[in-house]
């Protein structure tokens, strides 16, 4: 199967290269985990390669997506609006199963022939759409066989109960569906310094079986730390960007894959942001190694 980069800076080299393209992928977290910012980065990553997105949402309204991304420093998200490239379908408020049962469909012939990644964003409202196990299974599986005949779906799922229970009725349906799943595991009231991911599904791929340590940053959005460090706290002066330019230089002389204008252009703007932002578990040069490795650029 054809890998396609997830956006998630440290997630690829943890599922064999990235995701498979044509898969489905449910991201489950509890609230403030990341859910969405995951699934922002997503849909991101695939415009920078031309790819069209598809952002279906089921709670939140498209204008507050669009600010919470602006917030994470990913001014360019509207741009993509304007020009067609992202679309967003605001399923909230309607009936869920009516509207996957009778709207779908339609919409998806319309976008027959398309390259594009589709994020359902969350997916639990689907599930309480319908009160009977197999209806929620028959509507559930429905939308990811649907959804995937135009692109490479990533959908989200709220945890309820006990932290890690994955056990539930609304976990169990969509993790047996999916071809990947991905738990972001986050307490935020007992540990709120403390975010770890695993991959829990990966078809197809081989993957990490571990828990990993995750931050949130602006600029850099979601990222799994390859080890835990102590680093102070500190503001680094703008040399973050140097790095990355002298790296595209290196790059360019060896003859690596030429990034796109778009690529380019939000590599260069997320050194620039990163460089007034406060490192605090993850050491600044770190991170850019795991960005320049989401687009080839790693020294390995």
């Amino acid at each position: 199967m054809k890998k396609i980069k997830s956006g998630v800076y440290g997630l690829n080299a943890l599922m064999d290269g990235g995701v498979n393209e044509h898969t489905t992928t449910v991201v489950i977290g509890s609230s403030g985990a990341g859910k969405t910012t995951f699934a922002t980065q997503f849909l991101r990553r695939g415009l920078e390669e031309d790819e069209d997105a598809v952002f279906i949402t089921l709670d939140e309204a498209p204008n507050q997506i669009i600010k919470e991304a602006h917030l994470m420093g990913w001014e360019d998200v509207e741009n993509y609006v304007d020009e067609g490239a992202l679309v967003f379908v605001d399923a909230g408020g309607k009936q869920f199963s009516q509207f996957i049962q009778k709207e779908l469909a339609e919409f998806v012939d319309d976008w027959a022939g398309h390259k594009a990644r589709i994020v359902i964003d969350p997916l639990t409202p689907v599930l309480w759409s319908v009160k009977e196990k197999y209806e929620q299974r028959e509507l559930v599986s429905f939308l990811l066989r649907e959804t995937r005949k135009i692109g490479t779906v990533l959908c989200t799922l709220e945890e309820h109960g006990t932290l890690g229970d994955l056990s539930g009725p609304e976990s169990v349906i969509p993790i047996y569906l999916a071809d990947n799943v991905i738990h972001l595991r986050y307490a935020s009231h007992e540990h709120p310094e403390r975010r770890e991911l695993k991959i829990i599904k990966c078809r197809s791929s081989k993957h990490s079986r571990y828990w990993h340590p995750y931050g949130i940053m602006k600029g850099a959005g979601l990222y799994i730390k390859r080890q835990e460090n102590n680093a102070a706290e500190t503001v680094l002066e703008s040399h973050l960007d140097s790095i990355v330019k002298k790296r595209l230089e290196r790059a360019g002389k060896g003859g690596a894959p030429r990034l796109s204008g778009k690529a380019l252009t939000n590599l260069l703007r997320t050194a620039e942001i990163l460089a007034g932002e406060k490192f605090s578990d993850i050491k600044p040069e770190e991170l850019i190694e795991l960005i320049l490795e989401e687009y080839g650029l790693n020294d390995s």
